[in-house]
C-alpha cells in the first residue's frame, strides 16, 4: 500500500495492484539468493514496457522516501540480456558487442552521467543488440531513480554467462 500512496502522490494516475501473482524470476531468483529462509516481505513493481526510460527512473523517485524507512529497492535484469539462439559456454569468448554496451554503462553510471543511462537507446553502443527489449533495463533505472541525481554508483560484481549476460551489479548510495 505505502507503494501505491508514493506513485500516486508523484502523479502516477493508475496503480493497480495483484495480491495473487507470485514472484517474476528477475524477482525470484536473487531473493533466493540473498535471503534464503525467505524471511523478508517483497513488494515487486512491475515495469511498464509501452513507457520509457525517463518514466521508470521517475517511478523511482517516487519511491526514493522509501529507503529512509529500510526498504531495499533492487532493480533486477541483467546489465546486458542478449540472448543469441545458440549460447556461448561459460569462460569462452564474449560476443564484442556485449562489453563494449557494458563498458559503457559502468562508466555512465559511475561518473554520473544519469540522463545518458536513462536514454540510453539513444546513446549507448550496442543498445538494441545488449537490450533488444527494454524489460530487463527498465529495473536499474528505478533502482537509480530512487537513490537520487546526487547518487554514487559503485560497481560490487562483474562476471559474464553464456558469452553475451553480463551479470554487473552496482549499489547505489547517497552516503557521501
Amino acid at each position: 500500500m505505502r507503494v501505491k500512496e508514493l506513485l500516486m502522490e508523484s502523479g502516477f494516475e493508475t496503480v493497480h495492484e495483484d495480491r495473487t501473482r507470485g514472484l517474476d524470476h528477475g524477482a525470484w531468483f536473487p531473493l533466493m539468493l540473498m535471503y534464503p529462509e525467505a524471511d523478508v516481505p517483497v513488494c515487486e513493481l512491475s515495469v511498464q514496457s509501452s513507457m520509457d526510460g525517463a518514466h521508470h527512473y521517475n517511478m523511482g523517485k517516487a519511491l526514493a522516501s522509501l529507503r529512509a524507512e529500510d526498504v531495499l529497492i533492487i532493480g533486477s535484469g541483467g546489465a546486458t540480456n542478449y540472448a543469441p539462439s545458440n549460447y556461448l559456454p561459460d569462460g569462452g569468448p564474449v560476443l564484442p558487442s556485449a562489453p563494449e554496451f557494458d563498458t559503457w554503462l559502468k562508466d555512465a553510471l559511475l561518473s554520473g552521467r544519469h540522463r545518458d543511462v536513462i536514454c540510453y537507446e539513444k546513446v549507448a553502443p550496442h543498445a538494441k543488440i545488449a537490450h533488444p527489449e527494454a524489460e530487463h533495463f527498465y529495473p536499474l533505472l528505478v533502482a537509480l531513480g530512487s537513490a537520487g541525481e546526487a547518487a554514487k554508483t559503485e560497481l560490487i560484481h562483474h562476471s559474464w554467462g553464456a558469452g553475451c549476460l553480463s551479470m554487473a551489479s552496482h549499489r547505489f548510495s547517497n552516503n557521501p
